[in-house]
This record gives C-alpha cells, sequence and structure tokens, in this order.
C-alpha cells in the first residue's frame, strides 16, 4: 500500500512538473512573438526627424533640438582605407503657435572645414498648418524625390553609403529655396513645390546635375522650377509612389537648359522583411550648348533604377542592395559617351541595432571590377 502511495505521488509530481514545464514554455513562446511583435512595430516608426511634417519635438514644445550623425571606414581592394566623420546635423525647431512652426536642419561634414569639410544649412523651413489636407511650406526646403532626399538618416536606410542611384540621378541631399503645398487626403500625401532652378554650369559627366543644386547660397533665381510627389500609403508601413521634377538650368547663360526628372519608388516592411525599389529619369535640354561651356560631355539622357531587402531576425538585419546608373545615357550629337559612367554596383551587409536609434553596419560592394569593404556607425536622437 505505501509502495503504491509512493507511486501515485511521484506520478502526481511529475504531471506538475511536466505541466509547469509546457507552462514556462508557452510563456516564453509567448513573450518571444510579442518581442518580434515590438520590433516589427518598432521598424514601422518614422524616425524623430523633420521632414514631411514638423519635428515631433517641435510639436510638443516651443523649442525642440535633435541631430543624426555617422561614421564610415572605406577599405577598397585596390587603393588607400579611409576612416571619416561623414556628416555631424544638429536639428533645430520652434513652434510658434499650433498652427506656425519651424524646423531647420545644420549639417557639418567631414569633421572640419580646416581641411575638406563644409558647415551647411539642409533646409529652414516654415510650416502653416492649416487643414490636414492643405498646408502651406516655404523657406529652404528639401525637394520630395525620391526614399532618401527627404529621410537621409543612416538609421532609415540599408546600406552604409546612400544608393548612388540617388545621389547622381537624383541628387541627394538636395533643397533649394521655395513655397507650396503638403497634405494628406485618406490613403495619399502629397507635396508641391516651386523653387529655385539648377545651375547647369555645374553639372559634370560623372555626377550628372548632382553639383548643380543651389541649396539656398546666393542662388540664381532667373530660372525657376517646379516638384511635386504623391504617395498612396495602402497598409502601414507600405508606400507607392512617385515624383516630377521640371524647370530651366540655363540661369542667364542664353540657353534654357531644362532639365526633367522623374523616378518611381515603393517601400514595404511586413514581418521582418524590409523591400524597397526605386526607377529614376531625366532629360537636359541644350546638353551640346553645357558640355560646349562646361568643357565636359554633359549626358542629354540619364537614368539608373535599384533594389535591396533585408530581413530583420532580432537586432541583426542582412541585407542585399542591387543598382545600375548611367549619367550618359544618351548625350548630344557630336559628342561621345564615356563607358565608364555606366555603374552596376552591388552590396551585401549586416545591420545591427542595438537600440532603435543606433545602427552599425557592415558590408561588401561590389563596383564594375572593384570591391571594397565598408563599416558604417549611425545615430539619431
Amino acid at each position: 500500500m505505501v509502495k503504491k502511495t509512493v507511486v501515485v505521488l511521484l506520478l502526481v509530481a511529475t504531471a506538475a512538473v511536466a505541466q509547469e514545464s509546457d507552462t514556462d514554455r508557452r510563456i516564453k513562446e509567448l513573450e518571444r512573438q510579442i518581442d518580434i511583435i515590438s520590433r516589427e512595430l518598432e521598424a514601422l516608426k518614422t524616425p524623430q526627424k523633420p521632414a514631411e511634417t514638423a519635428a515631433p519635438a517641435a510639436s510638443e514644445r516651443s523649442v525642440s533640438l535633435g541631430g543624426y550623425g555617422e561614421f564610415v571606414y572605406g577599405a577598397p581592394e585596390h587603393g588607400e582605407a579611409t576612416a571619416d566623420l561623414r556628416r555631424a546635423v544638429l536639428y533645430t525647431g520652434y513652434k510658434f503657435s499650433p498652427r506656425v512652426q519651424f524646423n531647420s536642419e545644420l549639417e557639418v561634414e567631414h569633421a572640419t572645414t580646416e581641411l575638406s569639410g563644409a558647415v551647411s544649412v539642409e533646409f529652414a523651413r516654415l510650416d502653416f498648418l492649416l487643414d490636414p489636407r492643405a498646408n502651406l511650406r516655404a523657406g529652404l526646403l528639401l525637394l520630395p524625390m525620391g526614399l532618401i532626399n527627404e529621410q537621409h538618416e543612416p538609421t532609415t536606410y540599408l546600406g552604409v553609403n546612400r544608393p548612388e542611384v540617388e545621389d547622381r540621378i537624383l541628387p541627394t541631399t538636395w533643397s533649394e529655396l521655395g513655397a507650396g503645398m503638403f497634405g494628406d487626403a485618406g490613403n495619399f500625401t502629397y507635396r508641391g513645390y516651386v523653387v529655385t532652378g539648377l545651375d547647369s554650369s555645374r553639372f559634370s559627366a560623372a555626377d550628372g546635375v548632382h553639383e548643380g543644386k543651389q541649396g539656398g547660397s546666393e542662388a540664381h533665381a532667373r530660372d525657376l522650377a517646379v516638384v511635386g510627389r504623391v504617395d498612396w500609403h495602402p497598409v502601414e508601413g507600405t508606400i507607392f509612389g512617385g515624383s516630377l521634377y521640371t524647370g530651366d538650368s540655363g540661369q542667364g547663360a542664353g540657353f534654357r537648359g531644362r532639365v526633367t526628372l522623374g523616378e518611381l519608388h515603393a517601400d514595404a516592411k511586413f514581418r521582418g522583411i524590409s523591400l524597397r525599389a526605386l526607377a529614376a529619369r531625366g532629360h537636359i535640354g541644350d546638353a551640346a550648348a553645357i558640355s560646349e561651356r562646361n568643357g565636359e560631355t554633359i549626358g542629354s539622357s540619364l537614368a539608373g533604377w535599384y533594389a535591396e531587402g533585408g530581413y530583420t531576425m532580432g537586432m541583426f538585419t542582412p541585407y542585399l542592395r542591387y543598382e545600375r546608373l548611367d549619367t550618359q545615357r544618351r548625350v548630344a550629337r557630336g559628342f561621345t559617351r564615356d563607358r565608364e559612367n555606366d555603374h552596376r554596383i552591388s552590396s551585401i551587409g549586416i545591420a545591427f541595432k542595438p537600440v532603435s536609434q543606433t545602427v552599425i553596419k557592415t558590408e561588401l560592394q561590389r563596383s564594375g571590377g572593384e570591391r571594397q569593404f565598408n563599416l558604417g556607425l549611425g545615430y539619431i536622437f
């Protein structure tokens, strides 16, 4: 009888332990799922940066401060390795009233102006908030083109470097003096501005129109331009959209030099998967006249595209990016293309975010026959 009792007690104890162990497993699984959901929600949040709307801090109190920065190490297969404080940025904002807000960004590039560095204002604007569907904006404006120009912090994109397509085909970071409207209607958002045009005297064969941006520095304003963008947000974390820019760039040189740039883009995040793609094309009028004045062959047509994807596992996101671009897709009659400006670039790497506002990226990049190892450290606050 005693033996039977002991056996029964042992069976009961074993069952209790098994039940407790099963409960622990379920709790741990539930905690794991909650952690995954939390990270996905964190990934969907827009970084604390005043791009399309007022700075989050400025919307809560009168004065706001913030910033971001990035450190980059690059080691090419052939050539000298370099380390650089690529940029350190300070955001400032002021809330005059619930309907009138100011936001700006001051950037220091390459650590010091004593060597190759520079200090510049990336944007400085006043927003007049009238209605969610229609608001006014004026000042030094970031042009609403592509996926990078308005949201260019290192924590917002995969890769140590910004995509070359969004640097040489769509200039980044691109800001001009101007004014316009912005707003949203249902699942759609829009922005449309009139701004100072590009300056074609600074166009180049390798970088296209990149150096033609004026950035509000005693900008030539004889030629103006218009730019507009529409985005569709079907579900949280996903956008499809496009933008168009057109305006003359001669700025009194005796020719119009009309520049037209257009792009289509998509960006989606779901269950840890991040997908992004963009295609851009541009046309430069009077390319022959510009080429003769600048002393190099300026492309009459330029184009590029890229696609990238990543998968977040905890704090790590392995990623891939492939891009192709050509700043001399076509040239004016009598001029010759340089095949070196037709680029194919692939990148593979891992981004590590110990917290959502910092990132460490390591990658291998291949452009043509040249390979390079890149390491980046970024932050935003």
